[in-house]
């Protein structure tokens, strides 16, 4: 089975959670993509969706399936999204796709947080994948520097500008230990919006797609 295969086998497993009549929330990515894809045969079934990129916004409404400001919603049951790595307590790395701050809302916003991948996201240690921190703009050399303190190598993401307007560095080099801490102290700097830790608030549902199908793995 292809890495193509299983993220759409992860992303049709995650059909089971989604609450009928309730607005979705919706992330970005490739096996996103699936998910929105599958989704659309449920588009009768559900009040609309939040969505955490113009990129799926446009996807999903291509599949007839509207899509609502998170200010309009009072309640969101459930939020769909991928990862570029995750770890046994379902801590993430996400952001590949430049949608972290609004990935990072929706996920705060919502009651569960399902997270589907291909297998080969499942890390013991973050940080292998350069770890996305959105900035503003005039503080891109103040942030850098901050981050180089920590032990990274932050590289500016080239003609890339988020949809809320800011810049990314993806900071290469770093050894998560302890995804908590990082993720607060990263925030913390001045200028930078927010970081693509999910370990504050992480998964709650992992779901793998493999070579012998989806594996499931629950917050402990």
């Amino acid at each position: 089975m292809s890495a193509d295969a299983q993220k759409k086998a992860a992303a049709e497993a995650a059909l089971a959670y989604v609450e009928r009549g309730a607005v979705i929330g919706v992330g970005t990515g490739s096996t996103v993509n699936h998910f929105i894809d599958a989704l659309a045969d449920l588009r009768q079934d559900i009040a609309g969706a939040v969505s955490s990129s113009e990129a799926s916004t446009e996807r999903l409404r291509r599949h007839g399936i509207e899509v609502l400001d998170l200010n309009e919603v009072d309640r969101l049951p459930v939020y769909v999204d991928g990862a570029d790595e995750a770890n046994s307590l379902l801590q993430l790395i996400k952001g590949g796709g430049g949608a972290l701050t609004r990935e990072k809302i929706i996920a705060a916003v919502s009651q569960k947080f399902v997270c589907i991948a291909d297998r080969s996201k499942r890390v013991r240690v973050l940080g292998k994948f350069p770890l996305p921190v959105e900035v503003i703009p005039m503080a891109r050399s103040y942030v850098a520097r901050e981050l180089v303190k920590l032990g990274g190598r932050p590289e500016l993401r080239q003609g890339f500008t988020t949809d809320n307007g800011n810049i990314i560095l993806d900071v290469h080099g770093l050894e998560i230990a302890e995804p908590i801490q990082l993720e607060r102290h990263i925030n913390n700097i001045t200028g930078v919006v927010t970081n693509g830790l999910f370990a504050v608030r992480p998964a709650d549902v992992l779901l793998l797609g493999g070579p012998d199908g989806v594996e499931t793995l629950q917050a402990r």
